[in-house]
């Protein structure tokens, strides 16, 4: 997960409102359960010890989804009687709505409920062009179309000097038209930062397209089995971003076991536990933060200063480092914080947590480190 939305949450100090809210039960009723959750999280919060201005704007943030409401699920980050981030979930939080009044904003639910999340372009390509349409786990768009040189597009089966030289037409109008989706499709994944782009179509028409494409995107692209003309279905494309998700997380973790392998001066390139990972965050050495929500280390009691990278596992050691003013915190939102202000990314391992086995890193928190 790319954390780079999260900075505004660091700019300023806490302590900050977390909230979750569940808006996956739409029914008759769904405006005014918004209603009274809303009222309960102010009242969760004001019972934790937020000021009333926070409790005000987070209790009016939420009965305004009554309007609209998203089809998973909200997080709200406050502080100060403003709601300073309100990202939409791609899944509802576990349990129910809930609140929490803390030091740090309680952001380690966000790489499980909205971070593997891959945002999908399905191309539905021919020979005569392509229509692009943007799926996510908040639904589905059109997302531009390409029309490419409409003739000559079909071969012929004569030997006659003169038809192979329209099928050599056939076959430039084709390079054409590939050439054309191909460029297009790059550009709409940059505007779009899709993670996936699923080709849809004849076998060839999909290699020919799949062939244009920048290398930088080489390993986004998933080629569906569907023949031309075909739409996917939901269940198609959560499939496909399923597979996805899963084999990333797989080649992350393969980078994490070759990481922690010491090199011949003892020295490893990945960090596991606690005192470890602390120790790499205050040296801005975090990479890339692997974190799987149950595990016994991310609600592990670190402590915490002013700046990202005044972390501790004892609160004198933040004192022996010229830190006055701590605080007590969860090790996982006090390093994704780390992660955040040195632009490293965080993933959770939740959807792999059953076929991970014993080389995840130990306690449920592990980093790839940028220098050994």
């Amino acid at each position: 997960m790319d954390l780079a939305f999260l900075h505004p949450l660091y700019e300023q100090p806490g302590p900050w409102a977390s909230v979750y809210v569940d808006t996956s039960r739409q029914a008759e009723g769904t405006a005014h359960e918004i209603r009274l959750t809303a009222q309960a999280m102010a009242r969760e919060l004001g019972r934790q010890g937020a000021d009333e201005a926070t409790c005000r704007a987070v209790e009016h943030a939420i009965d305004e989804m009554r309007h609209s409401p998203d089809p998973h699920g909200r997080a709200l980050f406050a502080r100060a009687g403003r709601v300073v981030l309100d990202p939409p979930l791609a899944r509802p939080p576990r349990g129910d709505s809930w609140a929490e009044w803390a030091p740090l904003p309680r952001v380690g639910p966000l790489l499980e409920l909205a971070g593997e999340d891959p945002v999908s372009i399905v191309a539905y390509v021919d020979r005569r062009g392509a229509d692009f349409e943007l799926r996510s786990a908040l639904g589905s768009k059109e997302a531009g179309t390409v029309v490419g040189q409409q003739w000559p597009i079909h071969r012929t089966s004569s030997v006659d000097w003169s038809e192979r030289h329209f099928q050599l037409k056939v076959e430039n109008t084709w390079e054409h038209n590939a050439a054309e989706i191909a460029d297009a499709l790059s550009v709409c994944q940059e505007e779009t930062q899709a993670d996936l782009l699923i080709l849809v179509g004849d076998e060839r028409e999909r290699r020919e397209v799949r062939r244009r494409l920048p290398k930088r995107l080489h390993d986004r692209v998933v080629e569906a089995t569907r023949g031309a003309g075909s739409r996917l279905l939901d269940e198609d494309v959560e499939r496909i971003r399923t597979e996805h998700v899963h084999r990333r997380l797989e080649d992350e973790l393969d980078r994490f076991r070759a990481a922690r392998a010491p090199d011949d001066e003892g020295r490893a390139g990945a960090a596991e536990g606690v005192p470890a990972l602390v120790e790499a965050a205050r040296e801005h050495r975090l990479e890339e933060l692997l974190i799987r929500p149950d595990g016994a280390d991310a609600h592990r009691e670190v402590w915490i200063g002013e700046q990202p990278d005044q972390v501790a596992v004892r609160r004198t050691d933040l004192r022996t480092l010229g830190e006055q003013q701590s605080w007590a915190a969860r090790a996982d939102d006090a390093l994704i914080r780390c992660a955040v202000t040195t632009d490293a990314v965080a993933l959770s391992l939740e959807p792999v947590t059953a076929t991970a086995g014993d080389d995840a890193p130990s306690g449920g928190l592990g980093a790839i480190l940028r220098w050994r």
